[in-house]
């Protein structure tokens, strides 16, 4: 059951963001059928599951929203902005209360409910008694014929399949008929036996039944959902409510094992669906090699029907087949299986590097020859296992189309939000992690960045504001931007700011990159006044502080009165890179191989002389130099041969002066303890072939540090 209940979480969870991604579309298109629908099935399915895992708090409140939908559906209730809002809170309420499912003993808290009740409250005022008594919610004289509208029956249908080990677990089919009779009326009965088998494979303990059933009465579908609780698990159990939509009854028919045409007609004669609508559902099935599609021909000749029906039916059916299809193509997998196999090619990596040294050091040609094969296969191995961790960045762009909605909502803002690039893709466990600081970085957008409605008319800019959010690939990292199109930085007010809070000197002239640099500063703000969303001087620093967590890079570009971009780089896994491994002296360096521009031999006195002054003239290019032997003051002399290599990170260059170089080596990230977290210049530690811990060098600190020292403020202080 525990099991049984993280998957409902996972599920539902998933449902939520479909749900608040429809009722964004049908706030801008209130006639959207299809994402009315949508939100619809997906508050259902929740409320279902939460029956299965006995969440009672969970269907209770569904159950008030599935009614204020429903009745939206059959058109009693408006789709407006009052309603759109009442369901994304209450989209946000569910999420709350899937917080306690995990614990089956755990209940909602005190002021959880609470603002549960207040939800109810106006769901109930916007539903009416409409909602919950479906019979009187579809006059007669509102119910529509085939346009796709309501369907003329006044009755519930129960579509039931019973499993085939209903008789041996002791249940009588027919005892399930007569309980419903004592509350209702059974209109229409039809016995399916199309799974009976020929006599001689007939098992006399087996059950072979289903049913189509016409239910009239003044119930609701928990009532009847409840009559076949005991054979809920085994059983196939479809419940439609009274003047329910065409596209339900075709729903239904294409969900049930037996044949369309045979099943049409049964709904055809009980009066749930005419043939005219018949004739839609069987188009639907979209099998030219079924007799379906000449049977529309011959009615759209006859004027029985209208083509453009038929042609929608197919459409829409093969829209269904191919989601379906692709559906089936996937497979919902554990993350920590998928964390664990990622461990375990991070050892098989270290092994194969291993076997390798010892191959080398036996000068056995045929060993080499062997552990060389190995290590492509481990390497084939270790890009798919990745791979499998590879999600694409949109999913986490679109879910920031509610938080600009209600942001500028709040502010009384008119923004829109604009999303390029959701196909790239990085590491899942890096796609958590960004989520919030993303967050406080489209707030600011909004708050800080977009002007008021007003000042924008002055300034002849479209009143409307836009924020945009946009990925793409750079060097073996992925940079993830938000710009909007504001009023820009101002730089005399942040540099008043910085002045006064003793960050810069009062005759400081920064540059706008090292003067946007003290936004990340904790306490640093520059808004006037205290507002919700900001004024605290608390959000970008720690942006600054988990992108850096990350081995990630902050940067901000901006022009006053024409708008801010802020970027975030970040690496595309946190598991497994391809390194470059140097040494000096005794011990051994990495840094990630997509950031090594070039190395160069300092042969000639000239060289070394400019390398000794921490620059160096790369063809008429000044390159800024760190000593790694120095940096990490490490024992012994400089040898007779020196090497530099060239890193690149974000456009910016620096050169790492290094006694040897060892070539390509497949890093296996390692982390180093919350007690090294404060170094600076490390990022973690991997383990070489001959057991020893290699340190990996954090490009984006040292490029820093080397700009830093090449632009008079000499390195003061080293890591120890």
């Amino acid at each position: 059951m525990d099991e049984l209940r993280q998957a409902y979480i996972a599920e539902s969870q998933e449902l939520l963001s479909s749900l608040d991604e429809n009722l964004l579309l049908l706030e801008q298109n209130p006639a959207d059928s299809s994402a009315l629908n949508a939100v619809f099935r997906a508050a259902h399915t929740i409320k279902g599951g939460a029956g299965i895992i006995e969440c009672d708090y969970i269907v209770e409140f569904t159950h008030v929203v599935e009614n204020a939908l429903d009745g939206a559906r059959d058109g009693h209730i408006k789709v407006d902005a009052a309603l759109i809002q009442l369901l994304l809170a209450s989209g946000d309420q569910i999420a709350r209360l899937l917080e306690f499912a995990g614990d089956p003993e755990a209940r909602p808290d005190a002021e959880t409910l609470a603002r549960g009740e207040e939800l109810l409250a106006g769901l109930r005022v916007h539903s009416g008694e409409k909602a919950h008594s479906p019979l009187a919610a579809a006059p007669d004289s509102q119910v529509e014929s085939s346009g796709g509208g309501m369907v003329g029956h006044d009755c519930w249908h129960i579509s039931i399949r019973f499993g085939q080990n209903v008789l041996r677990e002791g249940m009588d089919p027919l005892s399930f008929l007569r309980y419903l009779a004592g509350f209702g009326e059974i209109a229409h009965l039809a016995t399916l036996l199309d799974t009976l088998p020929d006599a001689e494979a007939m098992d006399p303990e087996s059950c072979y039944l289903g049913f189509e059933i016409d239910f009239r009465a003044e119930t609701s579908k928990e009532k009847i959902e409840r009559v076949f609780d005991f054979v809920r698990d085994s059983c196939v159990l479809h419940i439609l409510p009274p003047y329910s939509h065409l596209s339900q009854y075709v729903e239904l028919i294409m969900s049930l094992p037996e044949n369309a045409m045979r099943l049409g007609e049964i709904l055809a004669q009980a009066g749930a669906i005419t043939q005219v609508e018949l004739l839609a559902a069987l188009n639907a099935q979209h099998a030219p090699d079924h007799a379906t599609a000449p049977l529309g021909e011959i009615l759209v000749e006859q004027h029985v029907v209208q083509k453009e029906l038929v042609d929608a039916a197919v459409v829409k059916q093969a829209q269904i087949s191919d989601k379906k299809a692709q559906d089936a193509k996937l497979i919902r997998v554990h993350a920590d299986k998928l964390d664990q196999l990622i461990n375990l090619v991070g050892e098989l990596v270290i092994a194969g590097a291993s076997a390798a040294l010892l191959a080398q050091k036996a000068k056995d040609e045929a060993m080499f020859e062997a552990t060389s094969t190995i290590s492509r296969l481990v390497d084939e191995i270790r890009d798919g296992a990745l791979r499998l961790r590879m999600v694409q960045i949109g999913e986490t762009f679109n879910r920031f189309h509610r938080v600009v909605r209600d942001v500028s909502r709040d502010i009384g803002k008119d923004i829109e939000l604009v999303i390029t690039g959701g196909e790239a893709e990085l590491d899942k466990t890096v796609v958590e992690k960004i989520s919030d600081p993303l967050t406080h970085m489209v707030r600011n957008a909004i708050d800080h960045g977009i002007e008021s409605a007003e000042v924008r008319a002055a300034a002849g800019k479209p009143v409307r504001g836009r924020v945009r959010l946009n990925a793409y690939h750079e060097s073996g990292n992925i940079v993830i931007e938000v710009a909007d199109d504001g009023g820009g930085l101002k730089r005399d007010r942040i540099r008043k700011k910085a002045v006064d809070k003793g960050l810069l000197g009062a005759d400081a002239d920064p540059s706008d990159s090292e003067l946007f640099k003290l936004l990340f500063e904790p306490g640093f703000s520059t808004a006037e006044q205290v507002s919700n969303l900001s004024g605290r001087g608390v959000g970008l620093d720690v942006v600054k502080r988990n992108i850096e967590a990350l081995r990630g890079s902050t940067t901000i570009e901006s022009q006053e009165g024409v708008g801010t971009t802020m970027a975030i780089r970040l690496p595309l896994t946190l598991a497994i890179i391809d390194g470059f491994l140097m040494g000096v002296g005794k011990s051994a360096y990495v840094v990630p191989l997509d950031m090594v521009e070039e190395c160069i031999e300092l042969t000639d006195g000239k060289s070394r002389g400019e390398a000794r002054s921490n620059v160096l003239n790369l063809r008429g290019e000044v390159l800024p130099l760190i000593r790694l032997r120095e940096y990490f003051a490490l024992p012994g002399h400089i040898g007779r041969r020196e090497n530099v290599v060239v890193v690149k990170f974000a456009g910016s260059k620096a050169g790492l002066v290094v006694d040897e170089l060892m070539g390509e080596f497949q890093t296996v990230i390692k982390p180093l303890g919350q007690i090294f977290t404060h170094l600076r210049g490390i990022s973690g530690s991997t383990i070489l072939g001959s057991g020893e811990v290699a340190l990996i060098l954090d490009v984006p600190s040292l490029i820093t540090l080397a700009t830093e020292s090449e632009s008079g403020r000499r390195l003061v202080q080293s890591v120890y």
